[in-house]
């Protein structure tokens, strides 16, 4: 899963499609327990630049990262392999990976053609981005490229709290406006049915009070959901952490 930490390892792939292990440096191994981040290559290059070597996507700092891509062409150098890895989203980026190149085996670099996942972390220099990696594996099961999009638009639905298509823009806002009493129908994409959703924004209305909100209150600002709805998505609500009792257990907040 994208929020899973990377392996303190970085890896080499050989043209069999074999990883070889070799010690990542102190520098890039102390961040090896923080979140991946999938992402494409297009979102890379435009995200926002805070400070030197901090970016930030929908204003969560990037730490590690993940893109998938295929290798368009790679350079080996006396300390480190170059891939140009492209996903189609925007102009081939610049991966480095630091190997060990009196190990004969390390030296041998993947072919162009190859599809990889690349985990590691965004640096810029003199206005040029590239990707230090942690760890280069190449793809065997197309499915991963499929799959790495689809965990490209849930995260940052996740992070951005809107929906996107599978081109990552904006189709709807995650925020309905229930100020008329209507609501849209379906599924929110927090994965909340309407009416859980409904129940969930008049708690975090009164989460500003000490006690929250009572169920008196609760049913009668929703006076057009029946109390037995209610009910139940308050315990869905409270299983799924959303939200939690106060002074008693017939008053709320929002988590």
């Amino acid at each position: 899963m994208w929020n899973q930490g990377c392996s303190q390892a970085a890896h080499v792939i050989t043209s069999s499609g074999e990883t070889l292990s070799h010690k990542a440096t102190s520098s890039m191994a102390h961040k090896a327990h923080l979140e991946i981040f999938p992402c494409t290559v297009s979102q890379l290059l435009a995200a926002p630049q805070l400070c030197n070597d901090c970016f930030t996507i929908c204003d969560c700092e990037l730490k590690q990262v993940s893109v998938v891509g295929v290798i368009r062409g790679f350079a080996p150098f006396v300390t480190n392999v170059q891939y140009a890895v492209d996903d189609m989203t925007g102009p081939p980026l610049n991966v480095k990976l630091w190997v060990n190149m009196e190990d004969s085996a390390q030296t041998t670099v993947a072919s162009p053609g190859m599809y990889v996942k690349v985990i590691g972390s965004l640096r810029s220099d003199s206005g040029q981005r590239s990707l230090l990696a942690m760890n280069v594996r190449r793809i065997k099961d197309l499915n991963e490229i499929s799959s790495h999009m689809l965990e490209v638009v849930q995260a940052h639905m996740q992070v951005s709290r809107k929906v996107f298509d599978v081109n990552m823009n904006t189709t709807v806002a995650s925020q309905p406006d229930w100020s008329s009493g209507t609501c849209p129908q379906g599924v929110l994409p927090n994965g909340l049915s309407t009416v859980q959703g409904q129940v969930l924004h008049q708690i975090q209305v009164f989460s500003v009070h000490n006690d929250g909100i009572s169920f008196h209150d609760l049913t009668r600002n929703l006076d057009y959901i029946s109390m037995r709805d209610i009910r139940s998505s308050l315990v869905f609500l409270a299983s799924e952490g959303h939200i939690f009792s106060t002074s008693d257990e017939h008053h709320f907040k929002a988590a």
